[in-house]
C-alpha cells in the first residue's frame, strides 16, 4: 500500500502523486452538493488599515531573513505545548503557544477559571470580558505568547459532542459575542488569542487523520456554514483575533488544514483575516498542499509519523525549505506565511518587554529537558514557579456564580435557611478524594466536576468544593459521599436533601467510563446512576434540591416532575470556585442570574437524527449537516416541539417586568449592502520573490545538532540538489485543480477584518425598561434577550422562527428598581446568506421584522416592529 501522507517526504520527487489523504483506505463518498471548491492563491495579509503598521514593520524584518529563517518561524519545538523557532540575529524569539481556554494548562500557580459553557450561561458581556482580561494576564505572566482559545467550534450542533463545554453555547450569536469579548480581554494584555476550531469539529469520534483512517468529513451547505458555523469566527476576526486554529476533520471532503476554500477563500479573503492560521496538534497531513491552501504554522511541528519511526519527521521545517528551493512552494507564499507570524507578534506589542516562558508543559520539576521532543536533550531550568493568580479568583467566582441557572423553584422553595437540616448526597459534592489533580487532564469523573477532560482543562490550584462551603455556612449538614442512596434515618418535614449529579465529556485523547470524548456511551443521562439517586432521595425526603454539574443538556424526565423535587439548579462547570459560588445562591446571599446556553429536551429523540454521532470505521465517515439551519431551539421551534427547558431559560428569586420598549431605525437598509472597499496592494507584494540561494539553507559550520530536533536547514548537498531543480524549472509540482498565482480582488461579501464593513452598520437600536417587581427579595440581576423574526411575506428564504441577535445583563436591581437596557441589531443580523449571489442580503427591506425581547427564547413578552417603529408589551410570544 502507498505510504500514508503523514509519512511522506515533501521532496518534489516524492510528491509526484498527491499530498492529500487519498492514499488512505477508501472513504464513504461525500454526498452530492457538498463541495470543497479550489481557491488559490492564498491572499496576502497586510491590506487592513488596523494592521498596516504591524505589517510595515514585519515586512522590513522578513526582508532580512534567509529562507531557512522564514521557515523556522512556521513550526518548532520547546517547553510549551507548541513553540516556533526563532531568528536571534534579528531579535525574534521563540514564540510559546499554550493551552487552554479556561486557564494555563499543565502548570501551577494559576487560576482554573470556569469553562466556556459556564461563561456563556452568564449572559454578561462585561463579565466575559473581565474573565478574558484575567486569563490574558496569567498567560502573559507565564510568558506564553499565544493563548489557545477561545473555542467557538464546536458550536454545539451535537448534544453529545465531547468539546461543546469548551465553547459558550449552542447559538452562533452567543458564541460570537462571548468569543469576541474574550479575545478583546486577552489581547488587551498583549497575548495573541487563537480562535478555534475552524470548522465543523462537532464530534470527537474519528476526528483525526491517521495512517489507517481518514478523519470524518463535516459536509455543510453554504448557507448553514455562513449563518451558523462561520458566524462566530467572523466576529472574532472583526475583534482583531491574532490567530486561528484549523480543526482536525475534513470539510466537504477536504482536510481543514489544507482546505483552500475554507482557509484562502472564506477566512483570508471573505473575512479578510490578517493574522496566522495554525494546525491543531499533529493535524497536518501534507506539506506543499497545506502551504498552498493557506496554512501558516504547523503545530507542534512534527507529525503522527514522528512516532513511526522515531526519527524526527516533519511535513515542514527542512522539507518546507526543500520545497521552496525546488520551486514547489512559491517564495511569495513563504513570504506571506512568515510575515503573518511576525506581523501578529508586532500587532500585540510583543516586541516590547514581553516575558519569556518561565514554565514547562512537560514536567513539574524545576529542571528538565530543554528540547523534550528530542528524546535525548540537554537539561536546564524549565520551571520557575511564578505565581500569576493575583486576585483572579474574584472574577472566577463571579463567573461561576452568575452562570448558575435556576430551572425550577416550586413554591419559591429556594433560598434555603442556614438553620435547615441539610442531607447531602452524591460524590460530586466533594473534591476528588484521590487528589484534585490526580487524573491527567481531568480524564476521570471523580469528585466535583469543575471542567471536562482533555487539552481544554487546567490544574486546580485548589478546589472550593460544595460540601466544604455548605459546612461552613449551615448549622446542620450531614454528608453521604456516595452515588448509591444509603440507608438514612426517617426524615422530618423540615429536612432538605441536596443531591449532586453530573455528566462529563472531553477530548478524544482519553476514554472515560467508555466515553470516547463524546458522550457516546452515557448519552444525555446523568452519570453514576444520578437519576436513581435523585429518585430515591425524592421517595424518602419531601424536600429535594438537585444540583447539576454538566457539560451540556441531560434528560431530566425521570425525576423533574416528582413533587418532592422542589428546586433544580445547573451549576455547569464552575472551575476552582465551585463552593461559595453555589452556596451563596442556595442561601439567598445572591439571586441566581444564569440562563441556559442550550435547550434541555424532553427526550433525545426530539433532536433531528442528523445531529447524532456518526461512525464508519476504516473509512471516511460522512457527517452531513442535512438539518441545515435547524439545530437546538431553531429545530424545536420549527417542529413545534416543546422542550423541558428552553434555550435562554433561567429563573430568579425576583420577578422582572419588561416595559417601555422603543425601537429606532439607524440605517436605511437596501437589499444588498453597499459595495465593499477595494482591496489595496499588500506590502507583502514588495518582498523579493526570487528563488533563494542554496546557501541560505546550509547548516552553519560545526553546528551541534540534537537528534530528532526539527531544523529548517538542509545538508549542503540536499540544498544544492533542491535549488538545481528549482532553477532548472523543468520539473514541476502537480498543483491542484484550480491553482493560480494571481491575487484576487476579493469577493463582494468580503472586506478587511470580518468582511464587508457595511455588515456591521447598526440597523436598529432598541431600549427596554426592566423592573424588579418584587417587594420582599434581595437585589437581583436580569437578562434581556433580543430575537429577530423575519417577515412572513416577500422573503424567498426559509428562516428559523426566531434567532438570538443580542443580549444584555443589568446590574443588581433592588425591589422596585428599574434599569434601561439597550440592544442593537446590525445589517447582518437582519440578513440571510444568498448562496447564489454569494452575498448577504436583506430579503425584505421594507417588510415587518419583529424583534422580540424577554427573559428566554420561550418567554418573550415585548415585540418591536421594524416597519412602524412601534413596540408592544405584554404580548404572547412567537413560540
Amino acid at each position: 500500500m502507498e505510504c500514508p501522507p503523514g509519512l511522506r517526504s515533501l521532496s518534489l520527487f516524492l510528491l509526484v502523486g498527491t499530498a492529500s489523504a487519498s492514499a488512505l483506505l477508501p472513504r464513504d463518498p461525500v454526498p452530492d452538493g457538498y463541495v470543497a471548491a479550489p481557491y488559490y492563491p492564498t491572499p496576502y495579509g497586510g491590506w487592513a488599515d488596523d494592521w498596516s503598521e504591524s505589517y510595515d514593520k514585519a515586512v522590513k524584518l522578513v526582508s532580512q531573513m534567509t529562507v531557512a529563517e522564514k521557515v523556522n518561524i512556521t513550526a518548532g519545538t520547546g517547553r510549551c505545548v507548541g513553540n516556533t523557532g526563532s531568528v536571534p540575529r534579528l531579535g525574534l524569539p521563540q514564540l510559546c503557544l499554550q493551552d487552554g481556554p479556561l486557564g494555563v494548562r499543565t502548570t501551577d500557580n494559576i487560576t482554573a477559571f470556569p469553562a466556556g459553557i459556564t461563561t456563556g450561561a452568564t449572559f454578561n458581556k462585561d463579565l466575559i470580558y473581565q474573565r478574558g482580561v484575567a486569563i490574558g494576564k496569567e498567560f502573559r505572566g507565564k510568558g506564553a505568547n499565544f493563548y489557545l482559545g477561545p473555542c467557538v467550534g464546536p458550536l454545539g450542533r451535537k448534544p453529545r459532542g465531547g468539546r461543546n463545554w469548551e465553547g459558550f453555547g449552542v447559538d452562533p450569536v452567543l458564541q460570537a459575542i462571548a468569543g469576541a469579548e474574550t479575545i478583546r480581554g486577552v489581547q488587551d494584555q498583549g497575548v495573541i488569542a487563537t480562535l478555534k476550531h475552524l470548522i465543523g469539529n462537532e464530534q470527537e469520534l474519528y476526528r483525526m487523520y491517521n495512517p489507517f483512517q481518514q478523519a470524518y468529513s463535516a459536509n455543510i451547505d453554504d448557507r448553514a456554514l455562513h449563518e451558523l458555523y462561520l458566524w462566530p469566527f467572523a466576529e472574532g476576526v472583526k475583534a482583531g483575533v491574532g490567530s486561528i486554529m484549523a480543526s482536525y476533520n475534513a470539510i466537504n471532503g477536504s482536510a481543514a488544514s489544507q482546505n483552500s476554500y475554507i482557509l484562502n477563500g472564506l477566512l483570508k479573503d471573505e473575512l479578510g483575516f490578517q493574522g496566522l492560521v495554525m494546525t491543531d496538534w499533529l493535524a497536518q497531513i501534507s506539506g506543499v498542499a497545506s502551504a498552498l491552501a493557506g496554512l501558516d504554522m504547523s503545530m507542534p511541528g512534527d507529525t503522527v509519523g514522528n512516532n513511526i519511526p522515531l526519527d524526527g519527521y516533519s511535513n515542514w521545517m527542512y522539507e518546507l525549505t526543500r520545497s521552496v528551493l525546488n520551486g514547489s512552494v512559491p517564495v511569495d507564499r513563504l513570504n506571506d506565511m512568515a510575515t503573518r507570524v511576525v506581523a501578529t507578534w508586532y500587532q500585540l506589542g510583543q516586541d516590547q518587554d514581553y516575558p519569556p516562558p518561565n514554565f514547562s508543559s512537560n514536567t513539574a520539576d524545576p529542571t528538565g529537558p530543554l528540547y523534550p521532543g528530542a528524546l535525548f536533550s540537554p537539561v536546564g531550568v524549565v520551571n520557575e514557579y511564578i505565581n500569576v493568580q493575583a486576585d483572579h479568583k474574584v472574577v472566577a467566582k463571579q463567573v461561576a456564580q452568575e452562570a448558575i441557572t435556576l430551572l425550577k423553584n416550586n413554591g419559591s422553595f429556594l433560598p434555603l435557611s442556614t438553620s435547615s437540616p441539610l442531607y447531602v448526597f452524591g460524590t460530586d459534592a466533594q473534591a476528588d478524594p484521590k487528589g484534585i489533580n490526580s487524573c491527567t487532564d481531568k480524564s476521570c469523573n471523580r469528585g466535583t466536576l469543575g471542567m471536562g477532560w482533555g487539552s481544554g482543562s487546567a490544574n486546580y490550584p485548589y478546589l472550593d468544593d460544595p460540601i466544604s462551603s455548605l459546612k461552613r455556612k449551615a448549622a446542620n449538614v450531614t454528608y453521604y459521599a456516595t452515588d448509591s442512596f444509603p440507608s438514612v434515618p426517617a426524615p422530618t418535614a423540615d429536612d432538605v436533601a441536596i443531591v449532586f449529579i453530573t455528566s462529563d465529556s472531553g477530548e478524544n485523547s482519553y476514554t472515560v467510563e467508555n466515553n470516547h470524548g463524546d458522550r457516546d456511551s452515557s448519552g444525555l443521562v446523568a452519570w453514576h446512576n444520578g437519576d436513581e439517586l435523585v429518585q430515591k432521595a425524592a421517595a424518602k425526603y419531601s424536600n429535594v434540591v438537585v444540583v447539576v454539574h454538566t457539560v451540556g443538556p441531560i434528560i431530566m424526565e425521570p425525576w423533574i416532575d416528582l413533587p418532592s423535587v422542589k428546586a433544580v439548579l445547573v451549576a455547569h462547570l464552575p472551575g476552582q470556585e465551585a463552593g461559595d459560588s453555589l452556596t451563596e445562591v442556595l442561601f439567598g446571599e445572591v439571586s441566581p442570574s444564569g440562563h441556559l446556553p442550550y435547550s434541555i429536551p424532553v427526550s433525545e429523540d426530539d433532536y433531528p437524527e442528523s445531529v447524532g454521532l456518526v461512525a464508519t470505521p476504516l473509512s471516511q465517515t460522512q457527517d452531513t449537516y442535512s438539518e441545515g439551519l435547524y439545530i437546538d431551539y431553531r429545530y424545536l421551534n420549527k417542529n413545534g416541539i416543546k422542550p423541558r427547558f428552553a434555550f435562554g431559560h433561567g429563573l430568579s428569586y425576583a420577578s422582572f417586568e419588561f416595559s417601555n420598549a422603543t425601537i429606532t431605525r439607524v440605517t436605511q437598509l437596501s437589499e444588498v449592502p453597499p459595495a465593499r472597499p477595494a482591496k489595496p496592494t499588500s506590502p507583502v507584494a514588495s518582498l523579493n520573490t526570487s528563488l533563494p540561494a542554496a546557501t541560505e539553507a546550509y547548516f552553519a559550520d560545526n553546528f551541534d545538532r540534537i537528534w530528532r530536533y526539527l531544523y529548517p536547514w538542509l545538508s549542503n548537498s540536499d540544498a544544492d540538489a533542491a535549488y538545481a531543480i528549482g532553477a532548472a524549472g523543468d520539473k514541476t509540482y502537480p498543483y491542484p485543480e484550480g491553482y493560480s498565482t494571481t491575487q484576487k480582488p476579493g469577493p463582494p461579501a468580503g472586506g478587511p477584518s470580518g468582511g464587508n464593513p457595511a455588515l456591521w452598520d447598526v440597523a436598529y437600536e432598541l431600549s427596554v425598561t426592566v423592573t424588579n417587581t418584587n417587594t420582599n427579595t434581595a437585589a437581583a440581576k436580569a437578562v434581556a434577550q433580543a430575537y429577530v423574526q423575519f417577515p412572513e411575506e416577500g422573503m424567498g428564504f426559509d428562516t428559523p422562527v426566531i434567532q438570538l441577535r443580542d443580549f444584555a445583563k443589568t446590574a443588581a436591581l433592588a425591589p422596585g428598581e428599574s434599569a434601561t437596557v439597550r440592544l442593537g441589531l446590525t445589517r447582518k443580523d437582519v440578513s440571510v446568506w444568498d448562496a447564489v449571489s454569494q452575498n448577504w442580503v436583506v430579503p425584505a427591506p421594507e417588510g415587518r421584522y419583529r424583534v422580540w425581547v424577554g427573559a428566554a427564547s420561550d418567554d418573550l413578552s415585548v415585540v418591536c416592529y421594524s416597519d412602524s417603529l412601534e413596540c408592544e408589551s405584554g404580548v404572547a410570544g412567537p413560540v
